[in-house]
This record gives C-alpha cells, sequence and structure tokens, in this order.
C-alpha cells in the first residue's frame, strides 16, 4: 500500500433511538499520496465531517476500512492532526503552552520543544505573541495557533474541517496563503474540508466532489492552481487559464445537487 492515507470501501450509518438509521456514507473508496493535498467539496449533510472524523479515527465506520502508512485506522493517532474549524485550542493557556502542548505531553525535553514551539510561531507570524493568551488574540491568529499546535505533534497528515470557515474575508486570504505555504515547506498530507468552491480550487491538488446523502464520490479533479499559489499573490491565481470555468462547473454541480435534496425535503413533506 506504501505511504499515505487509504480509504477502502468505506460506509457509515448512523442507528437512530427510534429505530431508524441514516446512511451518512456509501461505499467511498480514495487513496491520498504523502505529501498530496486534497479539498473535500459537497452539498451540507453529504458527509464530508463523518469521512473525516473516520479519518482521524474519532468516529468507527460500519464497513470499510481506513490504513495509514499501511496500518489500520482503529483510533485516534499522533501521525493523524486535526485542526477545526475553531481551534479548539486551550483559551486559558498563553499561544506558547498551547503550541508546546503535545510535545510536553510526550516527555520531550524542554530545551528541544522549547526550539519547536519557537520556530513554528515565527513561521505563523505569532513569535511576538506567544506569551498571551488564547483568548486575547483575533478568530485568525487563533487559527494560526491551531495550525502550529498541529504541526509541533509532527503529523504525517492534516485533516482540516472548514479551518477557515468563520473568518473574515481578508483574514480567509491570507490564511489561505499560509496553508499552501506550510504545505510546501513542510511536505505534509494534507486533507481539508470546505464549502467554498474558490478556497477548494486554490488549496486542492485534488479536488473531490461528493454527492448527496450517501455521500460517495461524485468527482474528482486535478488542478494546476495550489502549486501556482505557493509562491503568487491568489487573487492573480483566481484570474488565471480554467480557474473560472472550473468554478463555474462545480458550482453548477453543487446546485444541481442542492435543488435535488430540496426537491426530496418537499416530496417527504
Amino acid at each position: 500500500m506504501g505511504d499515505g492515507l487509504h480509504i477502502e470501501k468505506l460506509s457509515m450509518r448512523f442507528d437512530l433511538p427510534n429505530g431508524s438509521s441514516v446512511q451518512a456514507l456509501k461505499n467511498v473508496s480514495l487513496d491520498v499520496k504523502a505529501g498530496e493535498m486534497v479539498t473535500v467539496l459537497g452539498p451540507s449533510g453529504c458527509g464530508k465531517t463523518t469521512l473525516l472524523n473516520i479519518c482521524a479515527g474519532f468516529l468507527a465506520q460500519t464497513e470499510g476500512k481506513v490504513r495509514m502508512n499501511g496500518h489500520e485506522v482503529a483510533g485516534p493517532g499522533a501521525e493523524r492532526g486535526m485542526v477545526f474549524q475553531k481551534g479548539a485550542l486551550f483559551e486559558w493557556m498563553s499561544v506558547r503552552k498551547n503550541v508546546e502542548f503535545g510535545p510536553r505531553m510526550k516527555g520531550m525535553p524542554k530545551a528541544e520543544r522549547d526550539a519547536i514551539t519557537d520556530h513554528l510561531l515565527e513561521i505563523v507570524g505569532l513569535q511576538d505573541f506567544k506569551e498571551k493568551a488564547v483568548y486575547e488574540l483575533s478568530g485568525g491568529m487563533q487559527q494560526r495557533v491551531a495550525l502550529a499546535r498541529c504541526l509541533a505533534n509532527e503529523p504525517d497528515v492534516i485533516l482540516m474541517d472548514e479551518p477557515l470557515g468563520a473568518l473574515d474575508a481578508l483574514t480567509r486570504e491570507k490564511m489561505q496563503g499560509l496553508v499552501l505555504k506550510l504545505w510546501k515547506e513542510t511536505g505534509k498530507t494534507v486533507i481539508l474540508i470546505t464549502h467554498s468552491v474558490e478556497e477548494a480550487l486554490l488549496l486542492g491538488e485534488r479536488l473531490i466532489v461528493m454527492a448527496p446523502r450517501p455521500g460517495r464520490i461524485h468527482k474528482e479533479y486535478r488542478l494546476p492552481f495550489a502549486e501556482r499559489g505557493v509562491n503568487a499573490d491568489l487573487r492573480q491565481v483566481k484570474k488565471s487559464e480554467g480557474f473560472a470555468e472550473t468554478r463555474d462547473e462545480i458550482l453548477s454541480m453543487i446546485w444541481e445537487m442542492e435543488e435535488e435534496i430540496m426537491g426530496r425535503s418537499e416530496s417527504a413533506a
């Protein structure tokens, strides 16, 4: 199987207290090679976050397998890091203590974890804020702390669940550039879920569009825009050849899916 994340015929059913069930995912297969950046799009309720939580080991699937570097995923593990929509940080701790938390729990010597923490805070532009409490920071700065904390654990793959969704437009654009920079500099595997078609196009070497529930892979794109965006103005990347056409194609695809979902809802009513 080699290095990377391998999802094989994955299905997930949630059984409800009233005896009914919801099929969130059905027969999803996906191979993500080491060092790839993959973005995942789809209409609301298509199972994107469920898929990510299974890969993280937070949920146990009903059927199928997830393998990481050749080993079956049976729960959370240090080789898989998670960045949530809201940083899930320890708000009572300083920025430094948040970032060094994982290495400290591993028993890493203080001098070593201090060096790692300082290096990561420098990369994400927060060296001058390392003694600040998390609650004193803006939303964008908190997400930078979350990225640094994730990287401090040295995971092989970073799973990102709408990490930029709550940010204002300007901060979000800056963070998109930071995500691309970190991906390229660290060589990490990244799987990022987003509701923004533009963001998925900008950040994904591969873009996966999921179909409505039960969630399954509807279409996959291989794109040049993430590589272009590493050393370029993202606004210029959006103007580059093929970007607008691909964006419009995917928007139409997802709009049709949303209309299908609305049609189902109205029929059920």
